[in-house]
């Protein structure tokens, strides 16, 4: 039964809250390793649905599932030593959260039914807001108000959006399923009025909740108060969850002929939302907020991509799993970082490289990852983006997506040498934990072999999911 997938941490989640601390933490690594080896089953041998007029395996979802489950397994492992050298008030509300959180993330990638989907990611929000109030100060409460205040005004723009796209149905008489899979088949016969309504209404309630400007003013407070690993998940995986409910929605909207209103759009949010996280990135005081705006500006090229089309919506898809990636490994190292020198200022510290290397490595890595700089998979993706932009006549504003990915290289690569290389108070040498480096690692170096080697069954996944949305390679 494909549903078991969701309900294994929701049942461990549950759990998690009245265990001790010790059975606790084993409960979230054990859990991520058997729902990682699901998610692999699930790919391989794609089993039915016990509810198949509420969830389906699609593509995307697929993609986006195994994503979210090797994230939240090495995640899972650097949560461990991260508990263990911080101080977490109530830890067993933040891993039974976290459990939670990652089946409700896990629920959204195999839902069909556009209400389903609706109440999933709805769900994520409710899961995952107790991680970003885990330091309980005042600051982390009011970011935690403000990412419920702000999705949830997003997300009752979704669900009006989803009505809008059953409206459709009852104008064009139509009689089918409101799922996604149907409403993709049926789409030419929906009343396109209606349908352009209601894509607009989804894209600004979801884009909300993915980051993208100007609705993401949320997401740099969350993700600077948030502990690492929540934060490594949030960015890494969370805006993902949002942009399948995008992706979904201009499927159909591509199906009904559509795409020349929905790809403009997407464009325009698109370029808004990198434009946006050049213009603060430069200013930024804090190294946490500063990761939290290149996700706003990552989001952005994706959206862009999907609305481009065509090669670009598969670099856009390229870019959303290299993002993954290497983001979450920024954000986990921003947790060595915080836990070596006590502060989210980027004045209180440096010379990263010589008090703690291991740390030092992986950040740096990240860096050149996260700026699209070979042999990392960003570089593929972006690549493919900006030709795809220039051969479909878009010059000016694929001039503006370039220049405006300069200057959030030079605002990161400022901050990042501050932190490497410039003087600090002290150079006594930082504990640099192992177990505190090495998923970062493999997290890069995913990226990196995927850029040389990517398996055909990957491969051709991204292929079929692009194609819904009039992408391809």
């Amino acid at each position: 039964m494909l549903e078991i997938i969701f309900l294994i941490p929701f049942v461990t989640g549950a759990a998690a809250f009245f265990l001790p601390r010790a059975i606790g933490r084993t409960l979230l690594v054990l859990t991520g390793a058997i729902h990682l080896l699901f998610s692999l089953f699930v790919w391989v041998s794609q089993p039915a649905a016990r509810f198949p007029e509420y969830f389906a395996i699609a593509p995307e979802g697929l993609l986006s599932l195994l994503v979210i489950s090797l994230l939240f397994f090495l995640i899972s492992i650097y949560t461990i030593g991260y508990l263990k050298a911080s101080a977490v008030q109530r830890e067993n509300i933040f891993t039974g959260s976290m459990l939670l959180f990652l089946s409700t993330m896990t629920m959204v990638t195999l839902s069909d039914h556009i209400m389903v989907m609706w109440i999933a990611i709805e769900a994520t929000t409710l899961a995952s807001a107790p991680l970003i109030y885990t330091h309980r100060s005042a600051s982390a409460l009011e970011a935690t108000w403000k990412y419920v205040l702000i999705c949830s005004v997003g997300i009752a723009m979704a669900l009006l959006g989803s009505v809008l796209v059953t409206v459709a149905m009852d104008v064009g008489h139509v009689e089918a399923q409101v799922s996604f899979t149907a409403l993709t088949g049926i789409a030419g016969q929906l009343d396109p009025g209606w349908l352009k309504a209601g894509f607009v209404f989804i894209l600004v309630g979801y884009g909300t909740k993915m980051g993208l400007a100007p609705m993401h003013t949320w997401l740099p407070d969350a993700h600077s108060e948030a502990p690492s690993p929540a934060s490594a998940l949030l960015s890494g995986v969370l805006l993902n969850c949002a942009y399948l409910g995008i992706f979904k929605t201009n499927a159909i909207m591509h199906a009904a002929g559509l795409d020349g209103f929905s790809g403009p759009i997407l464009i325009i949010f698109g370029l808004l939302s990198i434009m946006a996280a050049a213009t603060f990135i430069l200013k930024q005081t804090e190294y946490k907020r500063m990761l939290a705006y290149s996700s706003i500006e990552n989001m952005g090229i994706i959206a862009f991509g999907t609305g481009i089309g065509g090669t670009a919506a598969y670099g856009a898809m390229i870019c959303l799993i290299h993002h993954s990636l290497i983001k979450s490994s920024l954000f986990l190292t921003s947790g060595n970082i915080l836990l070596g020198f006590g502060s989210r200022l980027i004045e209180k510290t440096g010379s990263l490289a010589t008090r703690m290397p291991k740390t030092f490595v992986a950040f740096f890595g990240g860096f050149a990852a996260i700026s699209g700089f070979p042999p990392f998979g960003l570089f593929i993706g972006e690549v493919l983006i900006i030709i795809a932009a220039f051969r479909s006549g878009n010059v000016v504003v694929t001039a503006v997506f370039i220049l405006s990915l300069c200057v959030i290289f030079a605002g990161l690569a400022n901050n990042v040498m501050r932190i490497s290389f410039s003087p600090a108070d002290s150079n006594t040498p930082i504990k640099d934990q192992t177990s505190l480096v090495w998923p970062q690692y493999a997290l890069l170096l995913t990226s990196v072999a995927l850029c040389f080697w990517m398996p055909e069954t990957l491969q051709q996944t991204i292929v079929h999911a692009v194609k819904a949305i009039g992408g391809g390679f």
